[in-house]
């Protein structure tokens, strides 16, 4: 069956496909129809995703997966949260970090505590009352300078004490297993399968 994707990232529809091919799902990416993507005006990561793919499901007429998520830090707040991807306006990832590690300067380590979240939801429908929902979190905390050259975003300064390492410098295959993303997919995966056994 085909599955559309309420996002435009290659990366995403690589991976989330990977996953779902098994279960027999096609996964399509909404640029296919070419509408304009959803304004995420939600006030949380489960707002924003179900907006996100209601937008796609009603497009389209297929069943739709969204997903939003963020990274929250525990001296901020929670900031930057719903809004991690522009915390800086538009300067994008290098921006984001050098604001977040500015307002960080100064802090402990022991007082650096921050967390990815993720949310994936599937809907069958656009009005469909009752969405597959998924979250993931990866615990971790804000390193005081940018370490590795891979994944993307905050993955630089977000160190992962279990694994001793930023998110940057871990191999993909493990970052996909323990990330708030992965956790939130495989999450998916086991309701989907769940259902399909009902």
């Amino acid at each position: 069956m085909d599955l559309v994707l309420a996002s435009g990232n290659a990366g995403k529809l690589k991976e989330i496909g990977q996953l779902l091919g098994p279960l027999g799902w096609n996964l399509r990416p909404q640029g296919e129809w070419g509408f304009e993507e959803a304004v995420e005006d939600g006030l949380t990561f489960v707002e924003n995703a179900l907006i996100k793919a209601r937008h796609a499901a009603r497009h389209t007429g297929l069943p739709a997966i969204g997903d939003d998520s963020g990274l929250v830090v525990d001296a901020l707040d929670g900031r930057p949260g719903l809004y991690s991807a522009r915390y800086a306006g538009d300067g994008g990832a290098q921006a984001n970090i050098d604001k977040l590690l500015g307002e960080l300067e100064g802090v402990p380590e022991a007082q650096r505590g921050a967390h990815f979240y993720c949310v994936v939801v599937l809907l069958q429908h656009a009005e469909d009352p009752a969405p597959l929902v998924a979250t993931g979190r990866w615990q971790g905390r804000i390193a005081e300078a940018r370490s590795g050259a891979g994944g993307f975003g905050y993955d630089p300064i977000f160190f992962d004490p279990q694994r001793e390492a930023t998110a940057a410098e871990l191999p993909a295959e493990i970052k996909n297993t323990v990330s708030h993303r992965g956790q939130a997919l495989a999450g998916l995966v086991r309701l989907l399968q769940q259902r399909q056994g009902s």
